[in-house]
């Protein structure tokens, strides 16, 4: 590796992430989007697109996996959904607060790239690093140069931005796209690996610089018979300087090939697909950058949102799911306890409260971790039923940002950020 010393940190800016967003879309609409017979919408697209060919292109060599997930995937712990693979709630029992790797959800465009460490390198470049103006200096480091560097643990949930997609159909009646996750597309790790910061500073950041865009080295993804290119997503510069980590290890070992062996990309309590997996390179830019990740994909679209929709999705939403089956039977008059886990992207879980008989009456459930940002509180709650038949259990949280789950969420075509209560269909005999 050949990079100039660390240059002294810059003043952390205020993140406001929607400001930030909607500032950028504001300029890229303004500027760009005025070709007669193309919707603004579309040229984003077909712009972001054609940006995939013009970048440096990726290192390092991968082997393709046999199957698009590399792990076993179990039926009692998974449901396989294509490229994906979605983590049975009822599997998370007994488990503790950190999702083992083996259970861990996995969220694929393509298929698992299965890499070697030793031929990996990370290569940053772009006008947002230091050098002559219109220079490229790319700056590249090795898995273990990364490794050489200060080390950071942190626990946080990686989160696909349509978990809980299903229910915008079973308990709504809406039609939307995408993958038919019901709640097991989240996972929480204690990751390990260097500050993203740390890396920028190191490769010789611009005051200039502005957005910061991690590709992945799994294969281009092609959607509606366009090829995207690499799956790419930008981050602001104060995000990117703030939590975002490169991580390499996940529960204490290695990160397994389907979570992103051997570097990763850590945002927490944002949408999972700035997380990307299996980095091998990061645009640094003085200028906006887009993707089709940020423009067509991951913004909300449709009645209750903008014309030209919302900013790109940045935090998550906020959740609640019981360990445990759809359709259990429980014993009338044999007590039981019930356990959950519930989730915020804007902060910690301040309570949580349960109702046993389809939402007539709620209780307050036993929190049994000390509530963090970034990762998930565990619940239980007693309960007897004294009445056989079919019923519905419900979760409700409450996060120190002030949010509480809402009885309906609001629907957007491509089915994004569903946070209403999950009625959960059990039956007592």
């Amino acid at each position: 590796m050949s990079a100039p010393p660390v240059p002294p940190p810059r003043p952390r800016t205020r993140l406001d992430e929607s400001t930030y967003d909607r500032r950028r879309l504001r300029q890229w609409l303004a500027g760009e989007a005025r070709a007669d017979g193309v919707s603004r919408r579309r040229l984003l697209t077909l712009l972001a697109a054609a940006g995939a060919a013009t970048v440096l292109p990726a290192p390092g060599p991968a082997r393709a996996a046999d199957a698009p997930i590399v792990k076993p995937l179990p039926p009692e712990w998974f449901i396989q959904r294509g490229t994906n693979a979605e983590t049975r709630w009822e599997a998370l029992r007994g488990t503790g607060h950190h999702t083992p790797n083996e259970r861990f959800f996995v969220r694929n465009h393509t298929t698992t790239p299965v890499l070697d460490a030793h031929d990996w390198r990370l290569r940053l470049w772009g006008s947002g690093l230091r050098g002559a103006p219109g220079e490229d200096r790319p700056v590249e480091f090795g898995y273990d140069d990364l490794r050489a560097l200060p080390a950071v643990t942190r626990t946080a949930f990686v989160e696909c931005a349509g978990n809980g997609r299903s229910h915008y159909t079973t308990q709504q009646d809406e039609t939307v796209t995408g993958t038919a996750w019901t709640l097991g597309a989240i996972g929480v790790a204690r990751w390990r690996g260097v500050r993203l910061a740390d890396v920028l500073r190191r490769a010789g950041l611009s005051p200039y610089a502005v957005d910061v865009q991690p590709r992945g080295l799994d294969a281009e993804y092609v959607s509606g018979g366009e090829n995207l290119g690499r799956v790419r997503r930008p981050l602001p510069l104060a995000k990117a300087l703030d939590d975002v980590l490169l991580a390499y290890e996940m529960n204490g070992e290695p990160l397994p090939h389907d979570h992103g062996y051997p570097v990763r990309v850590l945002v927490p309590s944002w949408v999972g697909i700035s997380s990307i997996k299996w980095v091998g390179d990061i645009e640094v830019s003085a200028q906006p950058l887009f993707s089709p990740w940020n423009t067509t994909f991951y913004r909300l679209f449709g009645p209750g949102h903008p014309e030209e929709g919302s900013a790109p999705l940045t935090r998550q939403t906020l959740k609640s799911a019981f360990e445990l089956a759809n359709g259990a039977t429980f014993t009338t008059g044999e007590g039981r306890v019930l356990h959950g886990r519930s989730w915020s992207g804007a902060g910690a879980i301040a309570r949580v409260d349960v109702s046993t008989d389809g939402g007539t009456s709620w209780r307050r459930a036993r929190l049994h971790d000390r509530p963090h940002a970034d990762t998930w509180t565990r619940w239980s709650v007693t309960w007897k039923p004294d009445t056989p038949g079919a019923t519905h259990l419900l979760a409700r949280a409450t996060d120190t940002a002030g949010r509480r789950q809402p009885d309906v969420a609001v629907p957007n075509t491509q089915g994004y950020l569903f946070d209403a209560v999950v009625r959960h269909p059990v039956t007592v005999t």
